[in-house]
């Protein structure tokens, strides 16, 4: 048995991006699975997090659950499950922390015209309960004042969204709650209830405050997100300032939901911001969601009396979409969403810390200058990131993902600020000429020269692309997409799944087919310029046999293709996928037997198929994240490939074991991702794998591309 010559050290070394202008960067070290804490619950979640005043616990709002949940951090590279605290009798929307004790919001509300909710202080080391007031409303944000003084809750009294196309107005209004505190936990006879009502043009009878924040003069920032607008309070309630918070104008967006990613539009939209944070006594930034007309992508620095001090316009989304995490299923609605703000000073340098929902990134920036921030990095969160919290002190960042999908579990990931290179992305398309996204990465191919070609998947069956990644750069780089084209328009009805290499200039391409879709199994030869010169379809003896666990990838062997075929047909013996062949010069097809290994739990498959150094090379993988058993390279010598005519019985493979790739995937501190797709392999051995990111659909969008050292 052949193992891995490399160390999990030098993966993150292989990986590494550029540390920019900095020293020190932001990198993920660990992750936490929220259902660790309720392995009981159907769904988990983890949405907005805070952390005790030693640093050490973190601190969530589970709303499906209807708990809170605790983490230990002590370790923050392992962090354990520390326990919950179940809600009384609704579910928690938010949690602040102040010391050691957990301020949290419930909402017990009967329906959305009797809003009601309870403010509770609980002690964060005995779970004790301290007190409990009745807010009046249903809450949402919750913050604590610097010093301690009060408790900030944005009562947002939400709209039904199925009534009157849920738009506002919709009684009753909301307010915000401000609780003083008292050494026993909170004053509910000195809660003051600040009215907003009156002050926006959008619905001013009707105010939904969204979230709230302090900053170190005890001012209060509140985002009116349906009312796009912002209001400034003093600590008895007094408004200080309001303002709306304005539209902006985008250029180069993508609004078709329409299996492409063009960004050719232009959109004028309100900013509707949701999340806000102070990022000094006299300016804050908010991150645009946007909800029932708008949502600009993109976030804002504003003064407390209304000056727009910074605005991202498209550059955040811009960034997003080139390291592959724009969320082509949204494009119809507000794109990469930025949801949410967190500020912070680490080792003197000021922070701003904005979370994409969709895009599930985090970006990481200096805003020395408030008005000329730098986008240092991005780096890679759970599905649908809520909320963030930072331990500077610790040097660490910390994201809430709240997304509880039937793949991975909502996950709280760790971050720490280190003296070292900055390890995400692992590719971008950074530095081509136009504005090119990507995602959903499948099979690979190595050229002579050393960089390697890659396909695009079915997600985007309406512009089908051949990417050619530079690999001498870290991160590597796309430098070209290559348009497939059939009769000069895109080859529609393609899922590309293998590539290789024609050894004229041009490709052969395996398309995985869907006959319930009508789409067939194919192997397409392909020009260099992406036009479609001929293909090959399947014989009826394996038309009748074909299911949608098709052609995963494709090697080129002199006059032979070799092609991997996912899971077993149904003429197959379980726990068999076939490996077809097809000669060029005879045009026969032929088979043989990969003996794919039992799966502990869902299926496993084949991913991808390479020829190098007299040998086929396969990945070999099982469809499981936390549960992942089965992520490998083998393979088999060529003179084992005894393929026979099809309708006889195949020879089975005695495939062996190259390289186990769970180490490298778990590399980055992040859960298993499922999808290991692409293989490519240079000359002198080194090899490159990849991860295919679902076109960022109900998906992370992390896609790992990595370098695996020759043996």
């Amino acid at each position: 048995m052949i193992r891995p010559m490399i160390s999990v050290t030098s993966v993150l070394a292989l990986c590494a991006g550029p540390a920019l202008a900095q020293d020190m960067n932001f990198n993920r070290i660990a992750s936490f699975m929220v259902a660790e804490n309720t392995p009981d619950a159907e769904e988990t979640s983890a949405e907005i997090i805070s952390v005790t005043e030693d640093g050490m616990t973190l601190v969530y709002s589970d709303s499906p659950a209807e708990v809170i949940g605790f983490i230990d951090v002590t370790d923050p590279a392992n962090p354990t499950a520390a326990g919950v605290f179940a809600m009384p009798g609704g579910e928690p929307t938010a949690v602040a922390v102040h010391g050691m004790t957990v301020y949290a919001g419930e909402n017990t509300s009967e329906s959305f015209v009797e809003p009601s909710g309870i403010l509770h202080a609980i002690d964060a080391t005995s779970r004790d309960v301290l007190a409990s007031c009745d807010l009046g409303g249903q809450p949402d944000s919750v913050a604590v004042a610097p010093d301690g003084s009060f408790v900030a809750v944005a009562i947002e009294n939400e709209r039904d969204e199925d009534l009157g196309d849920g738009r506002v107005p919709q009684m009753p209004a909301g307010f915000v709650a401000i609780v003083p505190t008292t050494e026993g936990g909170l004053d509910c006879d000195g809660m003051i209830s600040a009215d907003l009502t009156g002050l926006a043009d959008v619905a001013p009878e009707d105010p939904e405050p969204e979230f709230v924040a302090v900053n170190g003069e005890n001012e209060i920032v509140v985002t009116l997100q349906e009312n796009n607008h912002m209001v400034v309070l003093a600590a008895d309630g007094t408004v200080l300032s309001h303002f709306s918070a304005g539209e902006v104008t985008l250029e180069g967006v993508d609004t078709e939901e329409e299996g492409a990613l063009v960004f050719d539009r232009t959109i004028t939209v309100p900013r509707e911001p949701d999340s806000v944070a102070w990022i000094d006594d006299t300016h804050f930034a908010t991150a645009n969601e946007g909800d029932m007309d708008g949502g600009s992508r993109g976030w804002t620095i504003f003064s407390q009396d209304g000056d727009v001090i910074h605005e991202s316009g498209v550059s955040f989304e811009h960034a997003i979409i080139q390291i592959g995490h724009y969320p082509e299923e949204r494009s119809g609605n507000k794109g990469v969403e930025p949801e949410s703000a967190t500020f912070d000073v680490f080792n003197g340098t000021p922070y701003l810390f904005i979370g994409s929902e969709r895009g599930s990134v985090v970006g990481v920036y200096n805003v020395t200058d408030p008005a000329n921030p730098v986008l240092e990095q991005l780096l890679p969160s759970g599905i649908g990131p809520e909320g963030y919290v930072t331990i500077p002190e610790r040097n660490l960042l910390i994201s809430a993902n709240e997304t509880d999908d039937a793949g991975p579990r909502a996950h709280v990931m760790i971050f720490e600020y280190q003296d070292a290179p900055a390890v995400y992305p692992h590719l971008t398309s950074a530095g081509m000429d136009a504005l090119t996204g990507w995602g959903a990465i499948s099979g690979q191919v190595m050229a002579e020269d050393g960089t390697i070609y890659a396909v695009s998947d079915s997600f985007y069956g309406m512009q089908p692309t051949i990417f050619h990644i530079d690999v001498s750069e870290t991160p590597a780089r796309i430098v070209e997409a290559i348009r497939v084209t059939r009769e000069g328009q895109p080859a529609q009805l393609m899922d590309m799944e293998g590539i290789a290499l024609d050894g004229e200039g041009g490709f052969w391409i395996a398309s995985e087919g869907r006959s319930d879709r009508l789409v067939p199994h194919a192997i397409y030869h392909v020009g260099g310029d992406g036009a479609i010169e001929d293909y090959i379809a399947l014989p009826n003896e394996l038309l009748a046999v074909e299911v949608r666990f098709g052609f995963e990838g494709i090697a080129r062997v002199d006059d032979m293709l070799y092609v991997a075929v996912q899971r077993e047909w149904r003429d197959d013996p379980e726990n068999h996928a076939k490996v077809l062949g097809y000669n060029l010069e005879t045009e026969e097809w032929s088979v043989i037997h990969y003996p794919l290994t039992p799966a502990e739990t869902g299926w496993v498959g084949l991913s991808e198929i390479v020829a190098h150094d007299g040998h086929l090379y396969f990945i070999e993988r099982d469809n499981q994240f936390e549960n992942a058993a089965t992520k490998q390279i083998t393979r088999v010598a060529l003179d084992q490939m005894e393929m026979v005519a099809l309708g006889e019985t195949p020879n089975v493979l005695a495939p062996e074991m190259v390289v186990d790739l769970l180490p490298y995937l778990t590399s980055t501190g992040g859960y298993v991702l499922d999808k290991v797709e692409g293989l490519a392999i240079a000359a002198d051995g080194t090899m490159w794998a990849s991860t295919d990111n679902d076109g960022v659909d109900d998906h992370s969008g992390e896609t790992m591309f990595f370098a695996i050292a020759p043996m």
